[in-house]
This record gives C-alpha cells, sequence and structure tokens, in this order.
C-alpha cells in the first residue's frame, strides 16, 4: 500500500511561514513579552503602570525611527546618520526661539522643522548629485552640524518651556501620555502612507530596484529625497520635543538616537536592503530597545556593557535579515 504524503502538514507549515514573513513585527512584539516578564521578575512588579514609563520613552524614539525607516526603505544602503546632531541642534534652536512662551511657539515649531527639512535637502543632493554613499554624506552633515550646536551653545540663555509644549510633551489625557497618542497616530499615518497611497508602493518599488523603478517611469530621485526631508523633519521636531520634556537642551543630547533610531527600525522587521517596511515594527522596535535598555540599566550593568549589548542585538538581528536576503535579491 503506498503511503500518501501528509500535504495538510507542510501546507500549514508553508501557510505560517508565510503569515509571518508577511508580519516580521511579531517578533519584536514577542520580544517586548519576554521583556516584559523578566523586567517584572527583576522589580517584583508587573503592571502597565510600570509600562507606561517605557512607551512614553519608546514614543520619543518611534518619531526619528519613522524617519529612519523611510530611508532604509529607500534601498541601496541608504541610511541617515545625521539624526542624532539635527536633533541636538533643534533641542538649542526651540529653546532659544520659544523661550517658554507659547505665542512664540508656532515659530519654534517651523523653525526646527524648516531646519530639519534644510539637512534633509542637503543630504539628499550629496546622496543624489554627487553620488556620495549615503552614510558617508550624513555622517559628514552630522560634524558639521555639531559646529552650528557649539554656537546655539554659547547662545544659550534660557531653560524655560513653553507649557503648551511641555504638556504635549509630559502631559496625559485620561491617564493615557499625550506623547504616546502622538506616537500612535503617527503610525498609524505612516502606515496608511506605506500601504495605501502611490507615494508607498513607489518607495518600496524604489527600494527593491531602483533601475527597474526608474524603467517603469517613477521618479526615483524625488522619492529618495522626499525620505531624507521626511527624515530630517522628523528629527528636528523630535528634538523640540526633547527639549519640553527634559526642560532644556545639552550637548550630545542626540547621541542616542545614532544608534536607537537604527536599532528600533531592523528589530521592528523592516529590511535593511530595503524595498520593504513596517511602521507597526517599528512602533514595536522602539519600545523593545527601550525594554533592553531598561532591563540593563535595573540589572545593573555598566553603560559600557550596555552600548555592547545593544550593538550585539542589532547586529545579530542584521545578520539573520543577510542570511534571510541573499537567496533572489537583486
Amino acid at each position: 500500500m503506498t503511503a500518501v504524503p501528509n500535504t495538510h502538514r507542510s501546507t500549514g507549515q508553508s501557510s505560517f511561514l508565510h503569515w509571518v514573513e508577511t508580519r516580521r513585527w511579531i517578533w519584536s512584539l514577542i520580544g517586548i513579552a519576554v521583556l516584559w516578564l523578566v523586567l517584572g521578575a527583576l522589580t517584583s512588579r508587573l503592571s502597565l503602570q510600570s509600562m507606561s514609563g517605557v512607551v512614553s520613552s519608546a514614543a520619543f524614539l518611534l518619531f526619528p525611527a519613522l524617519g529612519q525607516m523611510i530611508v532604509v526603505t529607500t534601498g541601496r544602503g541608504n541610511i541617515d546618520l545625521s539624526i542624532p546632531s539635527v536633533i541636538t541642534l533643534t533641542a538649542f534652536l526651540s529653546v532659544n526661539i520659544i523661550d517658554g512662551s507659547n505665542a512664540l511657539l508656532p515659530v519654534g515649531i517651523l523653525a526646527v522643522t524648516a531646519v530639519g527639512l534644510a539637512v534633509g535637502a542637503v543630504n539628499a543632493a550629496l546622496v543624489l548629485w554627487l553620488r556620495i554613499p549615503a552614510m558617508i554624506a550624513t555622517l559628514a552633515t552630522g560634524y558639521v552640524l555639531a559646529t552650528g550646536t557649539l554656537l546655539a551653545n554659547r547662545s544659550f540663555s534660557t531653560y524655560q518651556v513653553s507649557p503648551a509644549l511641555a504638556w504635549f510633551a509630559t502631559g496625559r489625557v485620561a491617564g493615557v501620555p499625550v506623547i504616546v497618542l502622538a506616537a500612535l497616530a503617527a503610525t498609524l499615518l505612516c502606515a496608511f502612507v506605506l500601504r495605501r497611497t502611490v507615494f508607498g508602493r513607489a518607495l518600496s518599488a524604489v527600494g527593491q530596484n531602483q533601475r527597474a523603478a526608474e524603467l517603469a517611469g517613477l521618479p526615483a530621485a524625488r522619492i529618495v529625497a522626499i525620505a531624507f526631508l521626511t527624515s530630517g523633519a522628523a528629527a528636528g521636531l523630535t528634538g523640540a520635543l526633547l527639549a519640553a520634556r527634559a526642560g532644556g537642551a545639552f550637548l550630545d543630547m542626540g547621541s542616542p538616537f545614532l544608534l536607537q533610531s537604527v536599532g528600533a527600525v531592523v528589530l521592528g522587521g523592516t529590511l535593511i536592503f530595503g524595498g520593504s517596511a513596517t511602521a507597526l515594527g517599528t512602533l514595536f522596535g522602539s519600545v523593545l530597545l527601550v525594554l533592553i535598555v531598561t532591563t540593563m540599566q535595573i540589572a545593573g550593568l555598566p553603560g559600557g556593557t550596555q552600548e555592547i549589548i545593544q550593538g550585539g542585538v542589532i547586529i545579530a538581528v542584521l545578520a539573520l535579515a543577510g542570511a534571510a536576503g541573499k537567496p533572489g535579491r537583486r
């Protein structure tokens, strides 16, 4: 009697693998659940309130991470390393311009957004016109901005923060942090743009194969430029929010975001090769990265060790993504 192969099992496995492949954010969500349990064991407390502080911190990371995600999605190794410098510079500018006044808040927000857009435009020009690799171009831009930050630091004369901006950064509505609600709204907006708009589909096409996208009539250069502009604007607004949260600005304020903005993107499931992004995954990746840092701090690990572990986790994820992405890549 001839044995009949169990096609149901293989079909089920295939369906599960496809489900996971299309929802890569599931791994970061599992990581959040595991680390939350670990954190609860270390602190002998496990509650939604204890998670609130972690999610609030992750919300500040999410904004530049979403900008970084869009840049990474354009492919060709594109990445924005000027984000930390933009955040620090705009933090100083926002405090100096707004000067604790709600009336000057619109001017300050426009100013930091304009600075972010200007930096994004410079990055795009270096990458598209001068053909400088994005990693080098954006890193160089960040060094130039460091000089501007030093000048802004010299003219720093106030620690007053706009009450309205401070409420947005630290306030609550019905017990929920306002910044968390803003982060959720930003995630939904970004997810809608990626999945439901012409720009989102064109962004993925450019990231998968820029030459093919150009032959298909897509404005690849314009799409890459918009990605860098978006990243710059997101970083600029983050600087103002962080200044409001901290009650002022200080040098190296944006330094942690150099590693964390990339880490949140790759931990969330966005392909480092480009062509596929997940806004929900970036949200979960931000929370997971903050949870990793929080757990290490509670465990009493030194700062240097924390950075090594963060880097190791990101390298491991990139290595796994690289192994998975080799077959059939463009």
